[in-house]
């Protein structure tokens, strides 16, 4: 597999306002869901454990000052998320929130917060199951959403192209992002990165494995 163009990565983390802020966990991650089925957690959780044996990142059973610092939520309706307690305590300004992403019709949203060294520290995903997503099987929401919370891409990231891909009949993460991933989580590289050369960096990272 041949490396993978510098500007293809820098455009993964360079936000709309033109901005590059690239980060990536700095902990073990601890998930938890709420609002689906046993069968459907044990599916999201196996998604974020794939992607932690391909980034040879860890998972743990606690964290030690949040207790879970993946949290994913499922509602039918985002004023579903107005009653579940405490939760304004960790997502600020939760009411004018809820009203923006109601008045776009959005179906999901993160929220990430992070590190004194700019590590991500916890991510807050919100998935509203409207009639597209419900359409969508199990094991490709699960996939699609972990893969979003393991960096934090650009806001447009993955606006046009999924991060996902057909291969046989079965939903795959696509070769370039699983390479972007593994480059990501080198120990030798910084977690949070707000300088664009960092893509040149991950990039002399792609590419290795044939």
């Amino acid at each position: 597999m041949n490396a993978i163009d510098p500007q293809d990565i820098e455009a993964l983390f360079t936000r709309a306002d033109g901005t590059f802020l690239f980060a990536r966990w700095g902990r073990p991650i601890v998930p938890v869901v709420f609002g689906v089925t046993e069968e459907t957690i044990s599916v999201l959780k196996g998604a974020i454990e794939a992607l932690c044996v391909l980034t040879d990142h860890r998972m743990a059973e606690t964290d030690p000052e949040l207790g879970a610092n993946l949290m994913v939520f499922f509602v039918s309706d985002w004023a579903e998320l107005s009653g579940v307690p405490d939760l304004d305590r960790l997502v600020p300004d939760l009411g004018p929130l809820l009203g923006r992403l109601e008045a776009g019709e959005a179906n999901q949203y993160r929220l990430f917060r992070f590190d004194a060294d700019g590590a991500i520290r916890a991510c807050f995903a919100f998935i509203r199951m409207d009639a597209h997503l419900s359409d969508v099987p199990a094991d490709t929401l699960a996939l699609n959403q972990m893969v979003q919370a393991m960096l934090l891409w650009s806001d447009s990231a993955f606006g046009e192209t999924s991060p996902l891909a057909l291969h046989e009949g079965r939903t795959v993460l696509r070769s370039e992002i699983a390479e972007v991933l593994r480059a990501a989580y080198d120990p030798v590289l910084p977690a949070m990165s707000q300088d664009a050369s960092h893509a040149l960096r991950l990039a002399a990272r792609t590419g290795r494995r044939q």
